[in-house]
């Protein structure tokens, strides 16, 4: 191939390579707006099979969706002021009972104590002698850590809180407006394939928002079986505990035992856990794992979503590698959606051949 003009082959090529860098750029400084975006798509997905159901009941669509989000305003409020009080009431008293820990002036007489009577072998006189030097060392620098710590920690509740109240806006905003948004998606479909299209999509979309469903209704399960449990064992703060396995079970896969292991660790707390409450809360959660993994999740997600189990598991690791935690939230759905694609357009297309 013979080029006529290299400079103006070489400048058009150095053109769309900036225009590409500027783009990726503009991705990365929109990703916090795109995040909020698409998290409160995801979330108004999740609540039209719920205003469908509604509107199957003879509502209309405004008195469904009008329904529907009181019904999500309602839940913010009944967890402001029912769950909140008592977590920052629990919260106070493991700050007390830390108070006068510390003001008896005999912690680490008792720490060292209870390591002893739990590790039998170990040699807590070698540890205390290395923690001291350690502490002495690095003194200052744990000072200025746990600054920027408490202002970083305080800078993150504020944004979380900020994003939280956006993205509460947003799922209204696109709940409400959610056929009008599909019928200018689909006026953009030729009329030749729009019947088609507009069936799929459908198909996609119910999968996504049975899904959301499926995964807050074993959050829920989780976390009200997790409070009952855990206030009859006598394990600390179990209303913070039961919150913590609640939104650790929305995460796909791994949501469910890293919030288990929190909470068995919290139980080993001095003064406040036990060994035996730990041990105890360790063995329900491993029953219940196994319970979540081969009956109740089944029963609940295989209603929502028909996705092989070795493509849930591909689906949720990539995702979560390329968008955090949305990205695990948002990747089975999507997995979903392509099987949906493959078996309905790929491989009848294949067959005709």
């Amino acid at each position: 191939m013979k080029i006529h003009n290299p400079f103006r082959v070489a400048f058009l090529a150095t053109l769309g390579v900036g225009l590409g860098l500027v783009l990726i750029g503009s991705v990365q400084t929109l990703s916090t707006i795109l995040l909020y975006v698409g998290t409160a798509l995801f979330l108004s997905l999740g609540l039209d099979p719920v205003i469908s159901f509604l509107e199957r009941r003879r509502l209309p669509r405004w008195a469904a969706v009008l329904v529907t989000v009181l019904g999500v305003l309602a839940l913010f409020a009944g967890i402001v002021l029912v769950i909140v009080p008592l977590i920052v009431s629990q919260i106070s008293q493991l700050v007390v009972a830390v108070t006068r820990l510390v003001e008896r002036g005999t912690f680490f007489d008792d720490l060292r104590s209870w390591l002893q009577a739990t590790f039998p072998t170990l040699d807590v006189d070698v540890v205390f002698a290395f923690a001291e030097e350690w502490l002495t060392t690095n003194v200052a620098e744990i000072g200025e850590s746990i600054g920027q710590g408490v202002i970083a920690f305080s800078g993150a509740v504020l944004a979380g809180l900020t994003g939280a109240f956006i993205v509460l806006i947003l799922t209204i905003y696109f709940t409400a407006s959610t056929p009008s948004l599909k019928r200018a998606v689909y006026q953009l479909v030729p009329a030749s394939r729009r019947a088609r299209f507009i069936d799929l999509a459908e198909q996609i979309t119910d999968s996504v928002g049975y899904y959301v469903i499926g995964q807050l209704s074993l959050g829920v399960l989780n976390g009200a079986l997790s409070a009952v449990f855990l206030s009859i064992i006598g394990a600390p703060f179990p209303a913070v505990l039961a919150v913590v396995a609640f939104l650790f079970s929305i995460i796909p896969l791994v949501g469910t035992l890293t919030g288990s292991t929190i909470i068995v660790l919290l139980c080993l707390i001095p003064g406040l856990g036990s060994p035996t409450t730990a041990l105890i809360a360790a063995i329900y959660y491993l029953i219940y794992m196994q319970l979540e993994a081969y009956v109740i999740a089944p029963r609940i997600m295989g209603r929502a979503v028909s996705v092989p189990g070795a493509v849930i598991v591909i689906a949720a690791l990539a995702g979560g590698s390329l968008l955090g935690l949305l990205g695990a939230l948002v990747a089975i759905p999507v997995a979903a959606s392509i099987l949906i694609l493959y078996r309905q357009v790929l491989i009848p297309r294949q067959n005709e051949r």
